[in-house]
């Protein structure tokens, strides 16, 4: 295969680099607020986790009460500002608490030896991310109507179907696997290879899994952040992950170059489209980096311990977001 072919699109995988996911679908469990004039002592362990001790919990206090007898906007019960709007915002794009403004996650520190590596990879995924992929997602949004979008969505999140079931089958997960079975055969045949969603319409969940989360899930819950070029923010952990998920991919089954290179670029920008509401909140962040990092840990995170307390959430609609699908990448087929 010419490998040149696959620039063009490979460039597009940039659109997810600096993006912590779409909206979740379920709130993230509040964090503890921690003394930020106390000394912390992180201690990294050879297993590549980071052992961070707990805060003091703080005693309680009685929130103000206004005249008419709600509570007062102005604070919140343990004397910390009450959310502005932004916070609000990013609470329900990124399903967790806003950081701080230095980009900073409130209550937890993020595991980053590698910053200033990572903070230079970022810094090249953005140039071409606001020179090429944004874009183009702008383009497709305003060419594309809503319906066509809201199909290619619906069709690419469908195949995804065989990696989420084989790894909720790892996870131990038989009953959600079968669940995820029943969608995808229902979309794939009342909903024409995808293209529409008839098993929302019929109350079976959504869900979304891969080899990074079953590791997380398997014990391997900490890991140090490292972001790559063209697959944006990672972990260790979710490195090894894509060679789990490699062999199931739909995708990358097609032979033939042009068809399977085309449905990745699509792919990607669909995904990229999805994204353009944080772009406010990215470019208007203090430390963009610290932000999307902290947003993309605390969100994953999220995912891992959803994934183990499932048990407790069953009927509904789990987050869905991963990091960029490994099928999305337009890279040759070297078997081939």
């Amino acid at each position: 295969m010419n490998v040149i072919r696959t620039l063009p699109f490979l460039v597009l995988a940039l659109a997810l680099t600096a993006c912590a996911g779409k909206p979740a679908r379920e709130a993230a469990p509040a964090s503890v607020a921690v003394d930020a004039s106390a000394p912390v002592d992180v201690a990294v362990a050879a297993d590549d986790t980071a052992s961070v001790p707990a805060a003091a919990s703080a005693a309680p206090a009685t929130a103000p009460v206004a005249a008419d007898g709600t509570a007062a906007p102005t604070a919140q019960a343990d004397g910390q500002a009450a959310p502005t709007d932004a916070e609000d915002d990013f609470a329900a794009l990124y399903g967790g608490p806003a950081p701080s403004a230095d980009g900073s996650a409130p209550g937890r520190a993020a595991y980053d030896p590698w910053e200033p590596f990572n903070r230079r990879v970022h810094s090249f995924n953005n140039v071409v991310d606001r020179a090429v992929a944004r874009p183009l997602a702008t383009a497709y949004t305003k060419v594309v109507p809503r319906f066509a979008r809201t199909g290619v969505t619906n069709f690419f999140s469908n195949l995804r179907a065989p990696v989420t079931i084989t790894n909720q089958v790892l996870q131990g997960r038989p009953a959600d696997a079968w669940d995820s079975l029943g969608r995808f055969v229902m979309n794939s045949t009342l909903g024409l290879g995808g293209l529409f969603d008839p098993a929302s319409k019929a109350m079976v969940p959504r869900r979304s899994e891969d080899f990074g989360q079953t590791l997380g899930a398997w014990g391997w819950r900490s890991s140090r952040y490292v972001e790559l070029p063209f697959f944006g923010p990672r972990t260790v952990r979710d490195v090894f992950g894509l060679a789990g998920d490699i062999p199931l991919s739909p995708i990358r089954t097609i032979e033939e170059d042009k068809v399977r290179i085309g449905l990745q670029g699509l792919q990607l920008v669909d995904m990229r489209s999805q994204l353009m509401a944080l772009d406010d909140i990215r470019d208007s962040a203090v430390d963009e980096y610290a932000l999307t990092r902290d947003a993309w840990l605390q969100r994953r995170n999220y995912q891992i311990e959803n994934d183990l307390r499932d048990k407790h959430t069953r009927g509904k609609d789990a987050d869905d977001t991963a990091p960029i699908p490994v099928d999305a990448m337009p890279m040759p087929n070297w078997g081939n």
